[in-house]
This record gives C-alpha cells, sequence and structure tokens, in this order.
C-alpha cells in the first residue's frame, strides 16, 4: 500500500510538471489562442494541482489491475501498453471530440494529441518501472 501510494503521488507530481511543460510553453500558448474567449481568465493552483495528484492514484491503480494482462512483457511492454490505452481513452477520444465541437485549427489539436501521447507514454513507462518489485 505504500509504494502504491508513494508512486500514485509521484506520477501525480509529473503530471503535474508535465501539464506545465506541454501546456504552458510559447507554443503551446500560440496554438490554444482560440481557445481564449473561454477561457478562465485566472486560475487558482491548487485544484488543478489536487486534480492531477488523484488522477496518479486513479492510474496507478488502473495499471496495477491491468498490468497481468497487458501486452509486451511485466516492466517497460506493459508501461508503454497502458500509455497508448490511456492515450487513446484520455486524449485521443477528447481531442476527436473537440474537433467535432468546435472550429479549431488542427494544429492545436494535432499538438494536443501529440503532447498528450508523450504524457501518457511517459507516465505508463513511469509505472512500469516504479511498480516492478511491486507484488
Amino acid at each position: 500500500m505504500t509504494t502504491f501510494l508513494i508512486v500514485g503521488l509521484g506520477s501525480g507530481i509529473i503530471f503535474v510538471l508535465l501539464d506545465f511543460l506541454l501546456n504552458v510553453n510559447p507554443l503551446a500558448r500560440r496554438l490554444n489562442e482560440p481557445y481564449r474567449p473561454i477561457a478562465r481568465t485566472g486560475m487558482r493552483l491548487l485544484p488543478p494541482i489536487l486534480i492531477d495528484l488523484l488522477y496518479g492514484l486513479a492510474l496507478a491503480g488502473i495499471f496495477l489491475l491491468l498490468r497481468p494482462v497487458l501486452p509486451g512483457g511485466p516492466v517497460l511492454g506493459a508501461g508503454i501498453s497502458f500509455g497508448v490505452l490511456t492515450w487513446f481513452l484520455r486524449v485521443l477520444m477528447s481531442a476527436l471530440s473537440q474537433w467535432v465541437m468546435f472550429e479549431i485549427p488542427i494544429r492545436t489539436h494535432l499538438y494536443s494529441i501529440l503532447a498528450g501521447f508523450l504524457e501518457m507514454i511517459a507516465l505508463g513507462l513511469f509505472y512500469g518501472v516504479a511498480f516492478k518489485s511491486f507484488p
């Protein structure tokens, strides 16, 4: 249980850092300009940090449940498989829904898809390596 909490909270911190790096850089800011009219003018930091921490815990638990049946081996293969699975369900489906609903340039969607892919693969690999010795 201790390992689960440490890995889950650690992945939540990785989420926070990757979200910041991938969404606040100059390229992302420029590509996300079409969202400006509906974006909040100011954001409190605590809610998104708490959400990322809880999401990290949830994904760590889901990884542990799915690890025995993920293809590609118990460490790197499982991590990459989990990353691709979460990318498909979390990132790609969201980007496709936004593409259908909003008049947003395709390059904005492509950036979200690529950045989300990098984020989910990084987290999947983190889970695979971090839970290597976890029963």
